[in-house]
């Protein structure tokens, strides 16, 4: 079980020897990575863009999947005391008010982060880095068109892209010309992919040193190396390795049951320390389902029951990217997370009184979608969200026999500081906030000229904003 105060004072040690490093020192820069082998790029932390590894650095050292002349120039930034312009989202955060960003969240993880904060302050900047958090996409192949997704990353994106072009928003939402700027194309499945081949060489010695591993997508059962790996893992148990996968939880029905299957047999052979699954859902019924074009809401809350109730020693993490539209429905989304918490907390474990976690970040990109667009009279909808977080708060700190009964401290501030971060936007508006309203209802427009959807009979109570933005 948590200790609330430990916890805090934790974070409270994490921020001052992070800051005693340097004011915008974090580990992930280091420690942590998610490698596009589909398109070759890679960046640390969630947050910040990505960028193209160049071939030749790969070619003498596959860790430079990880470790590119780019990153370590970042890092040398952060060791200096400078702030690195792709990670404003902590800035963002930090400059709000005394709010705790994901650099100290990130850096105050016991397992792959905090150990190393003293080491990585004294090695020397350019060094090559093992990472001890690893996340990598096979593939894009996916089945879902998600309204903030883009087509390097989902091959349903980039079928409508190829046939319709790009969205009429003042940016050209999603088209393929900025993609290729960016070099970010997805090489062809058909075609040989030098940084598939760079990561299987290093994939042995990376493994052994792993904390935590991590696949994403795409939809990464809709790839084979997803069960390459799952096989591998099998036929190579790590007993310190928490090995996670992203997935959307609608797949074809058939590649669920394989995967459900792989993960019983890794569970019982207690192949790993512990097995994660993450998803993403951040509004309610019909709301979720037009975020997440492609999505059964339904299945979707089945298939959590099903992994918990046959994988039980798993947990389901779900990450809830707050956007506009999650605004209105976001509410009833926070009582089904709540629903299946009672309905499967286990007081008899210890650390795993629930299977089901929640983070809640706010959307950045694209700024069309942006949950600080609103205006000040949505605001009671956030309110009444966190009240409704509090009034179920986790208890186990304070009553062991009323335990293990609703949200988490800490899930509750991810949502606050939305909220802090939105009335900071609202009091001093970004300059091309009417471009981006009015871009809105473009998006929207569009969405539903091509996907056969109905923005205002789903998002009703939208009707007058929608109406305003439609006219700047």
């Amino acid at each position: 079980m948590i200790d609330k105060d430990k916890y805090e004072k934790h974070l409270s040690n994490t921020l001052a020897e992070v800051n005693a490093v340097s004011p915008s020192f974090c580990v992930a820069k280091w420690k942590q990575v998610t490698m596009h082998l589909h398109n070759g790029h890679t960046h640390s932390c969630h947050h910040p863009g990505t960028h193209l590894v160049p071939l030749e650095e790969i070619k003498r050292n596959p860790s430079a999947l990880h470790n590119t002349e780019y990153k370590k120039e970042l890092r040398k930034q952060m060791l200096e005391g400078k702030r690195p312009t792709e990670c404003d989202y902590c800035w963002k955060v930090e400059d709000a008010g005394n709010a705790k960003s994901d650099r100290i969240y990130k850096s105050a993880d016991p397992s792959w982060a905090y150990p190393h904060i003293q080491d990585l302050a004294t090695r020397p900047w350019d060094d090559n880095v093992d990472p001890s958090y690893v996340e990598v996409s096979f593939s894009s192949v996916c089945n879902f068109k998600c309204s903030y997704c883009s087509p390097h990353i989902s091959t349903k994106w980039m079928e409508e892209i190829e046939r319709h072009g790009a969205y009429p928003t003042s940016t050209k939402f999603n088209n393929l010309e900025w993609i290729k700027i960016k070099e970010q194309m997805p090489i062809p499945n058909n075609q040989p992919n030098p940084y598939m081949e760079a990561f299987w060489k290093w994939w042995p010695t990376m493994y052994k040193e792993l904390k935590q591993f991590r696949i994403t997508g795409g939809e990464p059962l809709l790839s084979k190396d997803t069960f390459k790996v799952l096989d591998y893992i099998i036929a190579n148990p790590n007993p310190n390795l928490v090995f996670s996968v992203n997935t959307n939880l609608n797949p074809p029905n058939e590649l669920f049951e394989k995967f459900i299957e792989k993960l019983k047999i890794i569970q019982e052979n207690k192949c790993v320390e512990r097995l994660q699954i993450f998803t993403s859902a951040e509004a309610h019924g019909k709301q979720a389902e037009y975020i997440r074009n492609g999505l059964d809401y339904a299945m979707w809350l089945t298939n959590i029951e099903r992994i918990i109730n046959e994988v039980p020693h798993a947990t389901v993490s779900i990450m809830s990217t707050y956007n506009i539209m999650s605004i209105l429905s976001f509410k009833e989304f926070l009582a089904d997370i709540l629903h299946l918490r009672l309905k499967y907390r286990n007081t008899a474990l210890l650390n795993h009184r629930t299977p089901i976690a929640i983070d809640i970040p706010y959307l950045r990109w694209p700024e069309h979608q942006t949950p600080y667009l609103i205006t000040k009279d949505f605001l009671p909808y956030i309110e009444e969200q966190i009240k409704f977080m509090e009034d179920h708060i986790e208890t186990g700190h304070v009553d062991f026999s009323n335990a293990y009964k609703g949200f988490h401290d800490h899930e509750i501030y991810k949502l606050k500081r939305i909220h802090k971060v939105i009335l900071a936007e609202l009091a001093t508006p970004n300059t091309n906030i009417n471009t981006n309203r009015k871009d809105f209802t473009l998006f929207v427009d569009e969405h539903d000229k091509r996907r056969g959807t109905n923005f205002l009979e789903t998002f009703p109570q939208f009707a007058n904003l929608y109406a305003e933005w439609k006219m700047l």
